[in-house]
């Protein structure tokens, strides 16, 4: 407030702008510095975006060919001759090549299935005791359990009390347990009918035991085994059975996974004498536009990159990472991606087609991309599998230009570290120039007050004068 005071009457006794002229006088003393921290600070804005920018490119060039090659589009498919029997599919992360098998299903895998007698009212209580869950193999006949061998797991106790002893209690019951059945209610003309269901397989039939309380019997009607009454088996445990190449072999589900290394199958239905030709396919026109999709988005990660190390105008010029990056890059359309012990294969992007240009962009020669995927479909398809060297070196630039320890990562964190030092400097600077702008207020204060005393003076001793003259 004092400072605030001095300077609106600074000038009263000089007549001089002195609040003008410490103002210009400090700015001018600090205007160098401020300019050189100013364009400092552009400079790093601009090292920092176009860091980011760069790095966030790589890593969506890396992510984008990783997920289309974990699709699986890129892979050879298995094939079916009739998907009405068995369907085929390529396992996650698996390729199918040159498959060629002959494939007959005899029996799909079932699952046991029985329903209780209809009762009228799913609410009512039945009875309280104990149902014993026992799982092994079963031999039905007539809707009816005519054996049963125990296997080895061990039997599922449920309890059944005065809270869940109706039919729905006793439903939620059995599902609670989550033993590997399924129970549910079916109504029709009759009522309600307790209907359970297990897994599919010979080894997953079951039976169901009820162990009654005395004085409140009526479980037993639910129990399902050799010698039930109350319940029916309408349905039976067995496991599939399919003859590969005319081997017969036998799995208890109706999706198998190890049979054919990489082959995923799914049998529809049953014809036994009928053989199913399972293949491979090729995926030509999706490895063709994965070819020219990399082209184009290697070339628009090459503009950026080019003009952010651009010699004269790119912020990255002096960046040794983005340089490296560079180099990189303009090294992958030549790296070896295959193995060839022959001599004979195509083992680059360059012998695929891709094609560098005087200006270090690709283009893609189609001729030669289409005649490298009709005679090497096996080798261009190997460049792009989700462990191929193509994915691989891609993540190896991608992880070494982004890397907090070498690459941009560590530049970007470098340079914001040497903006928030600029931020300070600023702060410094400008502490520093009010300082400057206080203590010379004070200085010209001082000094204008001097020059009204003596202007005081003078005036004092003017008009002596002027009454010594007139007094004469």
């Amino acid at each position: 407030m004092a400072i605030e005071s001095v300077a609106k009457t600074l000038g009263s006794g000089s007549g001089l702008d002195i609040s003008a002229l410490v103002n210009g006088l400090v700015d001018a003393q600090f205007a160098a510095k401020n300019s050189a921290l100013a364009k400092r600070e552009e400079t790093l804005s601009a090292q920092i975006s176009s860091a980011a920018d760069i790095k966030a490119s790589i890593s969506a060039f890396d992510t984008s060919l990783k997920t289309l090659v974990r699709s699986g589009s890129l892979s050879s498919a298995p094939t079916s001759s009739n998907s009405a029997i068995v369907k085929a599919s390529a396992l996650p992360g698996a390729s199918v090549q040159n498959l060629s098998t002959t494939f007959e299903v005899r029996r799909i895998a079932a699952a046991q299935s029985a329903v209780a007698t209809a009762v009228s009212d799913k609410t009512a209580a039945i009875g309280t005791g104990q149902l014993t869950l026992t799982f092994g193999t079963a031999t039905v006949a007539s809707n009816a359990m005519t054996g049963f061998t125990a296997g080895t797991a061990d039997p599922v106790t449920i309890d059944i009390t005065a809270s869940n002893n109706s039919l729905e209690g006793i439903r939620d019951a059995i599902n609670a347990k989550k033993a590997g059945v399924t129970a549910s209610i079916l109504s029709d003309s009759g009522g309600y009918r307790l209907v359970i269901k297990g897994a599919t397989g010979a080894a997953q039939a079951f039976t169901l035991t009820a162990t009654e309380d005395s004085g409140a019997e009526g479980l037993a009607a639910l129990n399902i085994g050799v010698g039930a009454t109350g319940t029916s088996v309408t349905a039976a445990a067995q496991d599939a059975l399919v003859a590969v190449d005319g081997v017969p072999v036998t799995r208890s589900s109706n999706t198998i996974s190890d049979l054919i290394t990489g082959v995923k199958l799914e049998l529809v239905s049953a014809a036994e004498g009928t053989q199913v030709t399972l293949g491979s396919q090729t995926p030509t026109e999706a490895l063709s536009q994965a070819v020219n999709d990399f082209v184009g988005a290697y070339n628009e990660l090459l503009a950026k990159l080019r003009t952010a190390t651009d010699p004269i105008t790119g912020p990255l010029r002096s960046d040794a990472s983005a340089r490296s990056m560079l180099v990189s890059l303009r090294g992958l359309s030549v790296k070896e991606l295959v193995s060839d012990s022959t001599g004979k294969l195509p083992t680059t992007l360059a012998a695929i087609g891709v094609a560098t240009n005087r200006d270090g962009t690709l283009r893609v020669d189609q001729a030669r991309l289409a005649s490298s995927l009709t005679n090497y479909p096996t080798t261009v398809e190997a460049m792009f599998r989700t462990s191929g060297a193509l994915p691989t070196a891609l993540t190896n630039i991608t992880l070494a230009a982004t890397s907090t320890v070498s690459g941009l990562g560590a530049s970007e964190a470098r340079y914001t570290a040497a903006k928030t030092a600029i931020a300070d400097d600023k702060k410094k600077a400008e502490t520093a120039a009010e300082s400057m702008r206080t203590r010379m207020t004070r200085q010209f204060a001082g000094m204008d007050a001097a020059v009204a005393a003596y202007k005081s003076t003078q005036t004092f001793l003017e008009n002596q004068v002027k009454a010594w003259n007139s007094s004469n």
